[in-house]
């Protein structure tokens, strides 16, 4: 799950972000005893690339966000009783996102955003987006480790956030819907169902570019089968996230750690450390 605050908030239109990041991530996987894996551990690296562009559509304040990472991976194990371990390393798949606020922050550029924004206290926003992962990861059909998924997912979202003061609380749903992968491992046919998702946080705006944020998630669903045979590997995840942002003049650094835990047999607990360098034109 994505654990990012103020995706919804208001931005004025005209104006492009681009930024840089790397994230380090630590996980313990826990699979299916039928498979005669054991003590599976992850470390994957992940440096990656963004860019924001705000616009105004259909009279609304809207934004389209496209990311792309390059990762490499080492994960450990036991393979039936003895120690084994492979890498990878390659471009993820890419994300695009599009996002729409129907309710709230009007379209504004310049002198006009500022003084609406230091006229507003009190304010809520409702938002609509289609977040869409592109298979273009790196992908080799006959392993069963990839860093890209050789399918399409749609994640449409709702977002609410209420501002009062300097501090906001924003909620999201959405539901992640996976296209068939024919070409999962040696030919076979990999299905998913739809998975389920929600998460809030409440920022704290210290100054103007200054603000920390607590996070919490949940998700349910997305099992999958393969070639019509049930994998059993049902998700149910908690997350949370903490994250601050500080600005350093034209820029804006991030710090962020997100953590997260399966709630079931088969999944996977991860821990995250992430920081970032954005600026805008």
């Amino acid at each position: 799950m994505e654990l990012e605050p103020l995706r919804w908030s208001h931005l004025p239109i005209g104006i492009n972000f681009a930024g840089g990041g790397y994230a380090y991530t630590e996980a313990n996987i826990f699979v299916d005893p039928v498979i005669l894996l054991e003590d599976v551990d992850m470390e994957l690296h992940t440096w990656a690339a963004k860019y924001i562009r705000t616009f105004s559509l259909f009279d609304k304040s809207a934004r389209i966000d496209l990311s792309q990472s390059y990762q490499e991976g080492k994960w450990t194990g036991l393979v039936n009783g003895s120690p084994a371990s492979i890498s990878r390393k390659g471009l993820s798949d890419s994300f695009l996102r599009l996002a729409v606020n129907l309710y709230g922050s009007p379209p504004l550029t310049g002198k006009d955003f500022f003084a609406y924004r230091a006229n507003t206290d009190v304010e809520t926003i409702i938002g609509f987006a289609l977040a869409i992962r592109l298979p273009t990861g790196d992908y080799m059909d006959d392993k069963l480790i990839n860093l890209g998924q050789n399918r399409l997912v749609f994640r449409p979202q709702l977002g609410v956030t209420h501002k009062r003061g300097k501090w906001t609380s924003e909620l999201t749903a959405e539901v992640a819907f996976h296209t068939d992968n024919d070409d999962f491992f040696n030919g076979k046919t990999r299905e998913q169902e739809p998975l389920y998702i929600i998460h809030g946080h409440i920022i704290h705006t210290f100054r103007p570019g200054v603000w920390a944020g607590l996070s919490i998630g949940y998700d349910y669903g997305g099992e999958s089968s393969v070639n019509g045979v049930n994998s059993d590997d049902k998700k149910q995840d908690i997350g949370w996230a903490l994250s601050f942002t500080y600005p350093i003049e034209r820029y804006s650094l991030k710090v962020a750690y997100i953590g997260t835990r399966t709630q079931e047999d088969v999944g996977l607990d991860t821990d995250t450390l992430v920081a970032s360098l954005s600026f805008l034109w």
